[in-house]
């Protein structure tokens, strides 16, 4: 009887990870596809009205995109980690840093593109 439930919680321990995993992937998808749904034609406006140049207008246009897209980019050693293999010799654990730096960077983007649109609506 012990060894069947010893197997069994294995099983949905492996089953609760790959759920886990998956709505790991699911979120960051829909948190790259959320923002360019919502605010594509701000964006378009931004590329629009940038001229190449590096002028202060530019930098703030562009700022809330770039830090959801470094958020986002914080996910790759996530994933860099999960796929190693965890017997090997330089194995560390612990992808902790990268999820804390990769939501806040993501979140202050998120809320910098909110400000951007409104001020986008007022302008437009």
């Amino acid at each position: 009887m012990g060894a069947a439930r010893g197997r069994t919680s294995r099983r949905s321990a492996a089953a609760q990870q790959r759920r886990s995993q998956l709505v790991g992937a699911v979120g960051v998808l829909l948190a790259a596809v959320v923002p360019a749904y919502l605010w594509h034609d701000v964006v378009a406006d931004i590329a629009a009205a940038s001229s190449g140049g590096l002028d202060t207008a530019t930098l703030v246009g562009w700022a809330p995109w770039v830090l959801m897209a470094l958020g986002l980019l914080c996910a790759v050693p996530i994933l860099v980690e999960h796929l190693r293999d965890r017997d090997r010799r330089f194995h560390r654990p612990g992808t902790g840093a990268w999820v804390g730096w990769g939501v806040s960077l993501y979140l202050m983007g998120f809320g910098l593109a909110t400000q951007v649109a409104q001020i986008h609506g007022l302008h437009s």
